[in-house]
């Protein structure tokens, strides 16, 4: 016998959540979105934890409520309270990773020597405040603040503010009418990093 919508409702009601925390996280960090099924392991587990949430919240205002009860706990004050906890928890997750918060904790512990960034490149890009020099493949250099840059180096753009050409006889060729210009990262052989300077740190693409 065939599974009903009124079957499936109540389950996708129960999953929605995980879901959109999920989505939330991956909406507002620079990690790349895995495979289908590492991205439901990872929604049911944000599932867990909002539903979790969602009853301690339950327990706490039917608590509160007992003297003067307001309303009823109700399906849809679940499925509305679920999707606020599971909203906020996937942006403070998303803030915690984006500040390498859990992992900065962790290595001080010594139980790991990893980062919350996605990669090593994005990694050493996103904690050092310094001009850059791009190695093209063709030969040129070009030097300037890396504004933005793609989380992986062989795909996306290098956006470079007060970019200059480097010469080999002479100082560098500045772009002086130019506010900025973008660079493959598919061009760019390899990046070295200049001493830290002032100004506002780079913002990852």
């Amino acid at each position: 016998m065939g599974t009903t919508f009124s079957e499936v409702t109540p389950f996708l009601q129960f999953l929605l959540p995980g879901f959109l925390a999920a989505w939330m996280f991956y909406g507002l960090t620079s990690h790349p979105k895995p495979g289908q099924f590492e991205r439901t392991i990872e929604a049911l587990v944000f599932t867990i934890v909002v539903q979790g949430l969602t009853e301690l919240i339950r327990m706490l205002l039917e608590a509160v409520g007992r003297p003067l009860a307001i309303a009823a706990w109700t399906t849809t004050s679940h499925l509305l309270w679920s999707v606020i906890v599971a909203i906020l928890l996937g942006s403070v997750v998303a803030a915690a990773v984006n500040k390498d918060v859990f992992h900065t904790w962790l290595r001080k512990k010594g139980l790991t020597s990893r980062s919350a960034h996605p990669s090593e490149w994005f990694c050493v890009l996103a904690s050092h405040s310094s001009d850059v020099i791009l190695h093209l493949k063709d030969g040129r250099r070009l030097t300037g603040w890396p504004k933005e840059w793609p989380v992986d180096p062989c795909l996306g753009q290098f956006y470079l503010q007060d970019p200059a050409w480097v010469l080999e006889d002479g100082p560098p060729l500045v772009l002086d009418a130019l506010d900025g210009i973008i660079i493959r990262a598919d061009d760019v052989r390899w990046v070295e990093l200049l001493p830290a300077r002032g100004g506002d740190d780079g913002i990852s693409s």
